[in-house]
């Protein structure tokens, strides 16, 4: 690696031992200090395949391999599965927000990203380093998007299409791939039951499965996407319980009350539950409420 959005390598136009071909990814150009050969990609082609500009604009032109993304996240869910158990800073973390059932932990498919040996793993797996760019597994400097993350996997009918990472450090606190998050979290299991719990975030959700409400789902977000209302209005009639952040700029309530509305205009029976100021679901478990405490909050849930 180079600078910023640079590679660097030996050049495949001539034999050299120390590298000296440069590649601007932003830009898309390349250049080598030491055959003085240089250029765009199509130049690469006509270089590098011994063709003509129409030829080499052809080649660019043919379809390309339909890419595993599913079965490169695979890889990466079950190699962070592995970490997870293997640094201290990640169990610590889990024990932080209260999450302390092993069944639990590995029924949610939780893992940890420590950063630094993902893009080793994977290449040892046959995995291309423009696949890794593509899914965003890496950046352009070849670090873990993921580092120093916990990471959920988030499945849709059995197929892993994403994954979302929260911080245990100092970096900013949610990161998602840069493709769609997919519907409710864990829908396949939580669409049977006529109630359904909707909360903000994985670990609200997590500490809820704990405490035996297997009825929560998660949107990853107050915003629902046209497939997650959806799946909530299939059936017609069901009971939705919004428990968002209840934030001291009163951004959880209003998300909340917005929400419920749209719920219940699409047919749904919908009912906004108030937790003490300043918790999530998380941080009230955390705080030392009961199963029994969560339960009243229900049962004193109102319609908005």
């Amino acid at each position: 690696m180079g600078a910023a959005g640079e590679l660097v390598g030996l050049c495949p136009f001539h034999r050299e031992t120390r590298p000296s071909f440069y590649v601007n990814v932003r830009k898309n150009l390349f250049y080598c200090h030491g055959c003085g050969r240089g250029g765009d990609l199509i130049r690469f082609v006509e270089l590098s395949q011994g063709v003509s500009f129409r030829q080499s604009v052809a080649y660019l032109q043919q379809p390309t391999p339909a890419v595993d993304r599913s079965g490169v996240l695979e890889k990466t869910a079950a190699f962070y599965q592995l970490q997870l158990h293997r640094h201290a800073e990640a169990a610590e973390y889990l024990e932080q927000r209260g999450l302390r059932d092993p069944a639990l932990i590995e029924k949610l498919g939780i893992g940890y990203a420590p950063g630094g040996n993902l893009r080793r793993h994977l290449a040892a797996l046959g995995c291309s380093l423009d696949l890794l760019l593509d899914t965003g597994l890496i950046d352009t400097q070849g670090r873990d998007a993921f580092c120093r993350r916990v990471v959920f996997p988030c499945r849709e009918h059995g197929r892993l299409i994403n994954l979302y990472g929260r911080s245990i450090g100092a970096a900013f606190p949610h990161r998602l791939l840069p493709c769609p998050k997919g519907g409710l979290f864990a829908w396949e299991s939580v669409g049977r039951f006529s109630t359904v719990i909707l909360v903000e975030g994985l670990f609200d959700l997590a500490v809820l499965w704990q405490a035996g409400f297997r009825n929560a789902t998660c949107a990853i977000g107050t915003h629902l996407t046209p497939a997650q209302m959806a799946q909530l209005s299939d059936p017609p009639g069901r009971s939705i319980y919004i428990v968002f952040d209840r934030d001291e700029n009163q951004a959880g309530q209003q998300a909340s009350y917005h929400l419920a509305r749209r719920l219940q205009g699409a047919g749904l029976r919908a009912r906004i539950v108030q937790l003490p100021p300043g918790h999530d679901p998380n941080s009230y478990f955390g705080d030392g409420a009961t199963a029994a405490d969560f339960a009243a909050c229900l049962q004193r849930a109102q319609r908005p």
